[in-house]
């Protein structure tokens, strides 16, 4: 039976695994939330709480939704899957300053034996260390993004549900840690100028245009996959793939371009770095 339009929102697949851990995750972060905020509410106010929340409930409908129930069958759901693993979850995450309210939730046995060994050592350090840098955060997310959308690799997750899922998790993780330097939440240390943030961001801009315009530009199938299913609601692979690129060339843009041009509002009207001191501020304080 052929699906109807009403379909692209209502057929829901629900994995039960990846619920429960979104639920076991929020609950967490809320318990940990809860206890911040008994001692210095300042320090996590209620839209950090919402926003973190909306981000893990977003993670439930990208995979949950007809995003996911039709990504092996309709490439621009798929891409725009993508999108939302990509570029609205994880600044929503990263807003609601994760790091310090997931350990404060967790029971302090696991913290005291577990986490604290692991955040005091010496690797792990190194290891948080290189994933602050900008270089490494721009180039493992563009990689990344560029990476799995080769034709060949593409081809290759999307025949296998364990790659499929691999996939979807290198593009959140990197993502995460694309976004942690423009955004900074608390604890970290802002430390990054604003035109150095702004460079990254439109940069990345650049890729995520390339890449779209390949796909709506190419004037051929780049995903064999798609032309050997049934096609839903009778629409044609290349006017889909033309589609997808659309989606992600809009909306993609949209979210790298509005913090840069806030960034570069705020950075020319004021002459301020992100740390917020003015070049003349930096002068008297070395004056003194």
């Amino acid at each position: 039976m052929q699906p109807t339009w009403l379909s692209l929102f209502t057929d829901w697949d629900i994995p039960p695994a990846v619920t429960c851990a979104l639920i076991v995750v929020s609950l967490i972060y809320v318990r940990g939330c809860f206890a911040i905020r008994h001692a210095r509410p300042v320090l996590i106010p209620v839209w950090r709480l919402l926003s973190f929340l909306a981000g893990v409930f977003t993670i439930f409908v990208a995979v949950s939704s007809p995003l996911d129930t039709y990504s092996e069958t309709l490439l621009f759901m798929h891409m725009a899957q993508h999108f939302v693993l990509m570029s609205v979850v994880p600044p929503l995450i990263v807003l609601g300053c994760p790091f310090v309210p997931m350990l404060r939730g967790l029971p302090r046995s696991i913290v005291r034996w577990v986490g604290s060994p692991l955040l005091r050592s010496s690797f792990v350090r190194r290891i948080r260390k290189l994933f602050s840098r900008l270089p490494f955060t721009w180039l493992a997310m563009n990689l990344t993004f560029v990476g799995w959308h080769i034709p060949k690799a593409y081809e290759f997750a999307l025949a296998s549900e364990r790659w499929h899922n691999f996939e979807h998790v290198c593009f959140f993780t990197t993502s995460l840690l694309f976004w942690w330097p423009v955004l900074q939440p608390w604890p970290r240390q802002r430390h990054f100028d604003s035109w150095m943030i702004i460079l990254y961001l439109l940069t990345s801009d650049l890729v995520n245009t390339g890449l779209s315009a390949f796909l709506c530009f190419s004037g051929r199938l780049l995903y064999p996959s798609y032309a050997i299913v049934d096609r839903p609601f009778g629409i044609d692979a290349l006017k889909d793939q033309a589609a997808a690129g659309a989606i992600m060339w809009v909306f993609g843009s949209i979210v790298f371009l509005i913090p840069a041009i806030y960034l570069t509002v705020r950075y020319l009207a004021n002459g301020r770095l992100i740390d917020g001191k003015t070049g003349l501020e930096r002068a008297r304080g070395m004056a003194h």
